[in-house]
């Protein structure tokens, strides 16, 4: 029993003497490093990993297995949703210690890589369609073309569809050639070189802003509508010709009052506290889709530069509007701007609205072409 317990402490005693070796080692390298890399290391880390565990992306639309838009009560469908991990993503990111894909909104950070910078020039539209969308959504890009995006002349009026895009995040050599030869077919595709995330669509809103500022000032009229939207332009172009509507400072679509920002990370639409401090946002309207008259953008951009971005698109261009002075209007008739349709289609209720929620490109392209059929 005695000698049991001296081998016990002689093998606790090394192992606490091969320990404090370890300790020893790694402190004399660390303290070597320059100050600077072991910041930008420990920082980046930091930043990863909370993205990760707070700001996981959402898996693409496509393969949801439910919608998680916010309705109109601002109420989130559901508050969670299955998703996958991208091992090989995941690993590939941390090779390089990357950091948070999150930066500043201000457009003029960024530079486009596809453009199309002569095209309102060309076309002198009275309406520019904005249609952000991920690059490798060709299937919703072709739909789009083929359906609303296909009406280049609405009332006598000229109309222009654009797509904006950042940069791909897997494939990227691959599917950048692939963008490359559609631009070049088609002439509508706009590229930003900042990441094409879920966190950074408050980046690609103020691209598109950007891009209407300095590319096409002359339009009367722009729309920003995501890529799964129904779009009937017969019924916009009625409301933006009556005489009633505001030719300047003007922006409609489905408005949201008093929402709350919402604080639990566990939430898709979690806002941190440092990065908007107040509990409420200020009046906006929903980003599924929303017209404002052309001399915005350019303001938008500009008052962008003193306002602390973060990760809530339509919120922060609320916020935006707020600081410049400008209220949202409610549209005449609230009931055309629709988060959802009930799931049966109706031809009729189609004919009424102006934009409303689809779940697929195929969808799309069917209730479109049954709404234009001739009665």
């Amino acid at each position: 029993m005695a000698l049991f317990s001296c081998c016990k402490f002689q093998a606790r005693s090394c192992f606490m003497l091969l320990l404090c070796l370890t300790f020893t080692v790694s402190v004399t390298y660390y303290i070597q490093l320059p100050n600077d890399w072991i910041s930008s290391v420990s920082d980046n880390i930091y930043s990863y990993y909370r993205n990760l565990t707070v700001h996981s992306p959402p898996r693409p639309r496509h393969m949801q297995t439910t919608d998680q838009r916010t309705t109109a009560d601002s109420t989130p469908a559901v508050m969670s949703v299955t998703s996958r991990a991208n091992t090989k993503a995941t690993e590939d990111l941390m090779s390089t210690v990357a950091p948070t894909p999150y930066n500043a909104a201000y457009p003029q950070n960024y530079h486009f890589i596809l453009d199309e910078p002569d095209k309102c020039k060309q076309e002198n539209p009275f309406l520019v369609l904005m249609v952000p969308v991920a690059p490798h959504e060709l299937e919703a890009r072709n739909a789009i073309r083929s359906t609303w995006g296909n009406e280049t002349v609405v009332q006598g009026k000229t109309v222009t569809v654009l797509f904006l895009v950042g940069l791909p995040g897997i494939k990227t050599e691959k599917q950048q050639e692939e963008l490359n030869l559609e631009s070049q077919k088609y002439h509508d595709l706009i590229q930003s070189d900042f990441m094409d995330t879920y966190l950074n669509l408050t980046i690609k809103t103020m691209v598109i802003m950007d891009w209407l500022a300095t590319r096409c000032p002359q339009a009367a009229y722009s729309m920003k509508v995501d890529s799964d939207m129904f779009l009937n332009l017969d019924n916009m172009m009625n409301l933006l010709l009556a005489p009633e509507t505001p030719r300047i400072n003007y922006i409609t679509g489905m408005v949201m009052w008093n929402r709350p920002v919402i604080r639990d990370p566990a939430s898709k639409w979690y806002v941190p506290q440092e990065l908007y401090p107040e509990d409420y946002y200020p009046t906006y309207l929903l980003g599924m889709g929303y017209i404002f008259s052309n001399d915005l953008p350019k303001k938008l951009v500009e008052v962008s530069k003193d306002i602390q971005p973060f990760n809530i698109e339509d919120a922060y261009v609320g916020t935006c509007l707020k600081k410049l002075g400008i209220a949202p209007s409610t549209p005449p008739n609230p009931s055309q701007f629709k988060a959802y349709f009930n799931g049966n289609y109706q031809r009729e209720e189609f004919q009424r609205v102006i934009t409303t929620i689809l779940s697929s490109p195929q969808q799309l392209i069917k209730f479109w072409q049954d709404s234009r059929r001739p009665t």
